[in-house]
Parts: structure tokens; C-alpha cells; sequence
């Protein structure tokens, strides 16, 4: 097995790159591009800001980042870790036929699932806040949603990057409107009026189905940059960022927002 730390460093040595360049590159901290390539993973902010930060290091040297991905998720992440992120993703691609040593692998343990069974609980809980959110709202027109936006049945969430189209009743509204499209994994905290969180500190993975959210002001906390702002319609990128993100939306746009005022969900 090669080591990751020793190919990333081997790759930047050979290159004649100093780690400031990459830092300068990557917008990633010198200190955890060091850690990365000692392998420090302690040192680094959790498993999801690892694999970010894995991905766009080898990128910049070139390296198979994937592969590179693969190799820390098989051999140092905890499944804990990757069980205790709260949301509904698509299935993945089974990683072999080989469970853990001494485990059969079609007999699960108790630990693993009393935290299925956790995860499940707090999804139930989220379905049915979001429900509860427009429980009082006029009966919905066919075709429309309760909250007064148009469904949108049958497309992928990456494919979505034409401007949508609202009803008159939320455009004469003053509403801001804002859907998420992940790319990757993401940390997202999403406050709406009356201080309601509306996504409450949860981690998207990419081809999760969010809905189209309505409010007068949004404002919201991104992990980094793995994910498309649809606002009032429009498609808007994310710049990559070794920090986390802040915007406040309103129906006049998007406006970024320092780092001490950025949302939590805690």
C-alpha cells in the first residue's frame, strides 16, 4: 500500500514546489497541507474537510486524486465517521466483498446498527419539520407544491441549471427563493425568517434531493465549496475556500458575509 503523505510529498519534491506555493495555489493552509503529507489526520478539521482537502492537493500536483480519495476512505477513515453524517444520499457502489476482519459481513453488530437506527430517527424528525413548516398553507394547485413553488419531478439535481420558473404569487411576494445542488460532500447550516432552521447543520452529499426553500432573507453557512446556489432562479457558484462560507439572500440577490457573522446551527 503507498502511503499518501509519501506521494504527495514525493510528487511536490519532484516538482520543486514549496508548500507556500501550493497554499498560495489550493487556498488550503500551509499547516494542513503539512499534515496531509504526515499524514497527521488528527490535526485536520474532520473526515470531510480530509477528503476535500486530499482532493484538491493531488489535483495540484497533478496526482490521481481519486484513487488517493479511495485509499484514505478504505484505510483511516472510521466507519463511525462516515455513519454519523445525517442524510439521505444515493446508493453507493459497494467497495468489495471483503468485510472487516473476524465479521461476517452479512451479520451487522449492534453498534452499527443502534447508530442506523439513530440516523433513521433523526431523518424521520427532519421530514416531518419540513412537513410541518407548510402544514398551513391553502390547498396546493395541481403541479404545484404547498409552498407555492413549482415540483420538479424526474431530473437529477446536477442537471438543474436552467433559470426556474416561480408563480406570480411568490415573485409579487418579495420571496427570496434558494435550492441546493451538491457536487460533493458539504457542510450546510440554513437559517430562514424567524431565525427557523430550515437545513439545521446538516452534511449534503452529491445527488441528495433538496427542495426549493422561500423566504424573505436567507442566511446560510457552506463547509466549502461542493455545491450550486440556484438563487431567485438563477444558477451561482460557490469559490473555492479552505473556510467555511456565509451568505445572506434576499429577493435583491446574494451577499457574502464576514466571518464572524456566519449562521450556526448549534
Amino acid at each position: 500500500m503507498a502511503e499518501i503523505g509519501a506521494t504527495l510529498r514525493a510528487a511536490r519534491m519532484s516538482a520543486r514546489i514549496d508548500v507556500s506555493e501550493i497554499e498560495a495555489k489550493t487556498k488550503i493552509r500551509a499547516k494542513y497541507l503539512r499534515a496531509l503529507e504526515n499524514e497527521e489526520w488528527d490535526l485536520l478539521p474532520g473526515p470531510t474537510f480530509v477528503r476535500s482537502f486530499l482532493r484538491t492537493y493531488a489535483q495540484a500536483l497533478d496526482l490521481d486524486a481519486k484513487a488517493l480519495v479511495e485509499e484514505y476512505r478504505l484505510y483511516f477513515e472510521r466507519p463511525s465517521e462516515a455513519a454519523l453524517e445525517p442524510i439521505v444520499s444515493t446508493p453507493q457502489r459497494a467497495r468489495g466483498s471483503l468485510g472487516v476482519a473476524g465479521r461476517s459481513p452479512g451479520r451487522p453488530s449492534r453498534g452499527y446498527m443502534a447508530i442506523v437506527g439513530v440516523v433513521v430517527l433523526v431523518i424521520v424528525l427532519l421530514i416531518v419539520g419540513l412537513l410541518s413548516q407548510g402544514g398551513g398553507s391553502p390547498k396546493a394547485t395541481k403541479g404545484t407544491a404547498a409552498n407555492g413553488h413549482v415540483k420538479h419531478s424526474g431530473a437529477s439535481p446536477g442537471a438543474a441549471h436552467a433559470r426556474t420558473h416561480h408563480s406570480p404569487a411568490i415573485e409579487k411576494s418579495g420571496l427570496a427563493s434558494l435550492k441546493l445542488e451538491p457536487t460533493g460532500e458539504v457542510y450546510v447550516c440554513l437559517i430562514g425568517d424567524k431565525e427557523s432552521k430550515r437545513i439545521p447543520g446538516l452534511i449534503l452529499k452529491p445527488g441528495a434531493r433538496a427542495p426549493t426553500y422561500h423566504a424573505s432573507r436567507f442566511l446560510i453557512t457552506l463547509g466549502n465549496d461542493e455545491v450550486n446556489l440556484i438563487v431567485n432562479g438563477t444558477p451561482r457558484t460557490v469559490p473555492a475556500s479552505s473556510k467555511a462560507i456565509g451568505y445572506s439572500i434576499t429577493r435583491s440577490g446574494l451577499k457574502p458575509l464576514a466571518q464572524g457573522k456566519l449562521p450556526t446551527c448549534k
